[in-house]
């Protein structure tokens, strides 16, 4: 028999966030959240008992974020004047979180969200390949990578920040 809805957000709702973060950054993440479990309700009384929820909130969350990517994608920047020259990506926008969000931004895309779906939210490869694309070994492969290139960017910032 399945759970009502309210201890499923209970249950999963952090890990939803984190991985909403992992995707989008903190600023997004709360509306992405938001818009996931609005989906979610939706869809609530057509689950199957026998559903692994988390994953199924994983899954919509991704497509949330894919959604929310999208329109930041087609979005005007509004400026005070046009530049002289063109900017560069994120150019002279401060990111509004530390050193980690920033690290986990630069990861290509496809390893970001194989970390973001398989360490953030727990979910194991073979349900991250199904929502990613791909096999579980690629999905294995592209988290380990993403992992390493972490631990290389970040841990050392991080060592270094900490004695200063």
């Amino acid at each position: 028999m399945k759970h009502p809805f309210e201890q499923a957000v209970t249950e999963h709702g952090h890990v939803v966030l984190r991985v909403c973060r992992a995707v989008l950054g903190p600023v997004d993440a709360d509306d992405a959240w938001s818009e996931t479990f609005l989906a979610a309700l939706r869809a609530w009384p057509d689950l199957p008992d026998d559903a692994d929820v988390r994953a199924w909130l994983v899954t919509i969350a991704h497509r949330k974020a894919i959604d929310v990517l999208r329109a930041r994608q087609r979005a005007p920047i509004p400026v005070a004047a046009a530049p002289d020259r063109p900017a560069a990506a994120h150019d002279g926008l401060p990111l509004p979180d530390d050193g980690l969000w920033r690290a986990l931004a630069a990861l290509p895309d496809k390893q970001r969200l194989c970390v973001a779906y398989h360490h953030v939210a727990g979910l194991p490869h073979p349900e991250v390949a199904a929502i990613v694309g791909g096999t579980a070994a690629a999905a294995r492969r592209a988290s380990a990578d993403g992992i390493a290139t972490l631990r290389r960017t970040y841990l050392p910032r991080l060592e270094r920040e900490s004695h200063a």
